[in-house]
């Protein structure tokens, strides 16, 4: 999967040196730019340097950020190559890279985790807010040399800025923006404003995003449990005589908050900053039954509707960081060092107002690396040591309490030779679980990269790379022991589990001109005791058995875009793109031959235009039928994706910019059900929404 990440990372970096400056003299090649590309800035999320990085890289930002952000993070980047997203209505949804997703995808905030607990359920939200964010970064396969075994799968890297760097502007900047939506009357404010003054610099951000129960094209069930339930053998549920519900779909609203204050003192020799950040959200939990006459009326937020239970969430966190340049002595070129500390909690609450569940999360996470550039060779070092006290209780508590210790150390060498570069590393880590209730665990992991990047010539790169990497489990997969009504599971965990092993490789080809952006990717994954549930064939509390176990498996896969800017059309920038993706697995378990929620192929199609002070986009994907579905699972059936983006740029005198943007979201009206969602029978995606916003930058 590295290879992959190598093959990804060298397409979209030689994209970007073959497209317009993102940095470009005229607004009209600054918009052309960022409404046309996934720009590869290799600056924040990997200290290793951006000329040639092996691993898979993609980074969205600027305006083709502001383009596509979404309610979720997930939602955020689902029309990227290689990335979906596992959602749970319009306020969850968690990226899945290559079909890997929970526990084996890390996401982080300003390179340190978010600390929630996003990964023990399918309905708990990130707490990283996209609508805030500098930029988001995506790297694609094993990246846990760097981050530990969560990142088995990859990494997200939502960077904020909330903590000031000394190479940002002190020159106030700062946007404001605010959106309305059709479908469920969402509406979204936003600002952010960055400066600073002599040696010092600081960062004030502040949202708030709402949004009634959204609408959709028809039923909340699919055709599939429909006929399922008329049969009488739905998977994992018992029949019910009830009234279908459509039109809208209950639980499907939320409200989200919160807000950031940063402050940094910077000179010569380095920097030191902290910030400080609150984020409060409270949104519906879809997927139930209802009767359709209980739901016919618009969502109050002063009294919940009947059968949808909430989830109040809320959470503070403090973020330090420093950074020295040639520190001990002149043997190294920098250093740095992040900790943050976490208080989260939420609770899920009943209809009736009771609350069922109440979870916490203390966590703090530190790092510090260790940068030095010689001659021919680029090293980083680094430690890791993070702590989380975990605890959850109520009626509905199907994990007990669990603390976890992990220390790390790891290193990479970047070496550059004449014709090529070379891409090592290797990590050690600790991971110890102290459960409430059960046996303490301990794993001791290791993990090591390959990598060349070979330019063949200026305009054709070959990438390859072979990973070795191992995660230890995760207290949810060792002590679970209880009914989890968002999965609609009685699970069972198994606190003999041994560390996952995955030996990966990727191939990759890039091909870039004045005209064409083109690669491919091609990758497969070995998992040896590749931890999933299983399905126990049994039932306790009235909801299936399902106990976490381990078998070999295989992750296999294939995704490429291309790209063709038209020449020759004066002060117009016309350019199309295409790109597909498909994943593959192969579980060797006697009960099943599919891994759960595995993407189906995807095929998309787009065009951007820009002009003067005008941008236009339209976007397409089709999702094929996924009919290989692991044995419990119900096929999902295929659905079209059209979406457009216009927007009028006014520029000011005072070095600012006005937009006024229209948005359109699944402009056919399709039935989206999603593989990658634990609910995708029972709550689709939202039908057609239309979004009017304006957007101020300085």
């Amino acid at each position: 999967m590295e290879n992959m990440k190598n093959l990804v990372a060298i397409s979209t970096i030689a994209f970007a040196l073959c497209s317009p400056s993102a940095y470009a003299d005229t607004p009209e090649q600054e918009r052309a730019k960022n409404n046309d590309t996934i720009e590869e800035v290799l600056v924040r999320a990997h200290p290793l340097s951006g000329e040639g990085l092996a691993q898979a890289s993609l980074t969205l930002r600027g305006k083709l950020l502001n383009q596509k952000v979404a309610a979720s993070l997930g939602a955020t980047l689902e029309s990227l190559p290689g990335i979906t997203s596992s959602s749970f209505g319009d306020a969850v949804g968690r990226p899945v890279i290559r079909g890997l997703s929970g526990t084996r995808v890390r996401v982080m905030e300003d390179r340190l985790s978010t600390m929630d607990v996003s990964v023990v359920s399918g309905d708990h939200a990130t707490t990283v807010e996209p609508f805030i964010a500098d930029q988001i970064e995506v790297l694609k396969g094993p990246s846990t040399l760097l981050y530990g075994s969560s990142a088995i799968g990859g990494v997200v890297d939502v960077h904020t800025g909330r903590v000031p760097h000394p190479g940002d502007t002190q020159k106030v900047s700062g946007k404001f923006a605010a959106e309305v939506g059709d479908n469920g009357d969402q509406e979204n404010l936003v600002g952010r404003i960055d400066g600073g003054s002599k040696n010092f610099l600081w960062h004030v951000d502040a949202f708030n995003r709402q949004a009634d129960d959204y609408d959709i094209p028809g039923f909340t069930e699919s055709a599939a449990q429909i006929a399922a339930e008329e049969a009488g053998h739905t998977p994992g549920e018992e029949e019910e005589e009830e009234e279908l519900v459509r039109g809208t779909l209950p639980g499907s609203h939320y409200e989200t908050n919160g807000g950031a204050l940063g402050l940094s003192y910077a000179n010569s020799e380095g920097f030191i900053g902290m910030a400080v950040s609150r984020t409060e959200a409270l949104y519906g939990l879809p997927g139930g039954h209802g009767h359709e006459e209980e739901h016919n009326e618009p969502h109050d937020p002063e009294e919940e509707e009947e059968g949808t239970p909430v989830l109040d969430m809320k959470q503070t966190r403090v973020d330090l960081e420093g950074g020295l340049t040639n520190p001990l002595g002149g043997a190294f070129d920098s250093l740095n060092v992040r900790i943050g500390h976490n208080d989260y909690e939420h609770s899920e609450i009943e209809p009736d107002g009771e609350q069922a569940t109440f979870f916490e999360n203390d966590a703090i996470e530190s790092r510090v690396e260790l940068t030095r550039d010689r001659d021919n060779a680029r090293d980083v070092i680094g430690v890791q040591y993070d702590i989380r006290e975990f605890s959850v209780v109520g009626e509905e508590a199907f994990l007990p309490g669990v603390d976890t210790k992990s220390l790390a150390g790891f290193w990479l060498r970047e070496t550059r030779f004449d014709s090529f570069n070379l891409e090592t590393g290797a990590r050690f880590e600790s991971v110890n679980h102290e459960p409430a209730v059960g046996l303490d665990r301990d794993f001791n992991t290791f993990s090591a990269s390959a990598g060349i990047v070979y330019p063949v010539t200026d305009n054709l790169t070959y990438t390859m790379s072979i990973d070795y990497a191992q995660r230890a489990p995760v207290g949810e997969e060792l002590y679970s022991f209880g009914p989890h009504l968002a999965t609609g599971r009685f699970e069972i965990g198994s606190d003999n589990l041994k560390e996952e092993e995955v030996l990966g490789a990727t191939l990759g080809i890039a091909y870039n001109s004045e005209a064409w952006d083109m690669n491919l990717s091609v990758y497969r994954s070995s998992f040896s005791d590749f931890i999933y549930q299983r399905s126990d064939n049994r039932e306790l509390d009235e909801l299936p058995v399902f106990v976490w176990d381990q078998d070999d498996a295989n992750v296999s896969g294939l995704e490429g875009e291309i790209r063709y800017r038209v020449a020759g059309l004066d002060d117009k920038n016309l350019s199309f793109r295409g790109f597909f993706d498909m994943v593959n697995t192969d579980l060797k378990a006697a009960s099943d031959n599919n891994l759960p929620l595995i993407p189906p192929t995807r095929l998309g199609l787009g065009s951007n235009l820009s002009w003067q002070n005008f941008a236009f986009s339209v976007d397409y994907i089709h999702s094929f039928e996924q009919d290989e579905q692991a044995s419990f699972e119900l096929p999902s059936q295929s659905y079209n994706d059209l979406s457009m983006h216009i927007a009028w740029y006014i520029p000011t005198q005072l070095e600012s910019e006005i937009e006024i943007f229209l948005r359109g979201d699944n402009l056919t009206d399709d039935e989206q059900r999603q593989h990658t969602s634990f609910i995708k029978d029972t709550a689709p995606a939202p039908g057609r929404r239309l979004s009017l916003g304006l957007r101020y930058t300085f």
